[in-house]
């Protein structure tokens, strides 16, 4: 079995339940729901005990169970074809520029971690129509200089 057919298995019994990505992370716990959901379709993994909760809850075998735990190859073709997903590669094309010159000014010469990141979505009601609330933190890691000779920081954070 490869990680695309269990994503599509995991999917199926989803439909046929009819459980929403809410109940099923709320079922297995533990951590963000949007890793959990993206373990779910292939992108992240789980731990071990969250492996083993999604197998029970979806009634897999152990071979399952421990391809959830495995670090799987992560990302999609660029630039991505589905309309929604689309738009945040919009979004980061448009706006990066901006963005990056706004954390540089900030922070220093670095980027921030998409390793250790936190997101949260909701919903923002709106009488002309509800809006997706997206909050974002990622840790700032800095650029490390090597060679840096004395009188030169070693690192990228914001100069005083």
């Amino acid at each position: 079995m490869k990680r695309a057919d269990l994503t599509e298995k995991i999917l199926d019994i989803k439909r046929k339940n009819g459980w929403t990505w809410k109940y099923i992370t709320g079922e297995i716990g533990g951590m963000s729901p949007v890793l959990v959901v993206g373990a779910l379709l292939g992108q992240m993994k789980l731990v071990k005990p969250l492996a083993k909760a999604a197998a029970e809850l979806f009634g897999l075998s152990e071979e399952e169970e421990r391809m959830l735990n495995e670090v799987p190859y992560r990302g999609m073709p660029m630039p991505p074809t589905d309309p929604l997903i689309y738009r945040f590669y919009e979004m980061v094309m448009v706006n990066g520029p901006a963005w990056k010159a706004i954390i540089e000014e900030e922070f220093g010469d670095g980027i921030m971690s998409a390793i250790d990141f936190d997101i949260d979505i909701s919903r923002q009601e709106n009488p002309k129509g509800d809006r997706v609330k997206m909050t974002f933190t990622g840790k700032f890691l800095p650029y490390k200089y090597y060679g840096a000779e004395q009188g030169t920081p070693e690192y990228g954070f914001k100069e005083a």
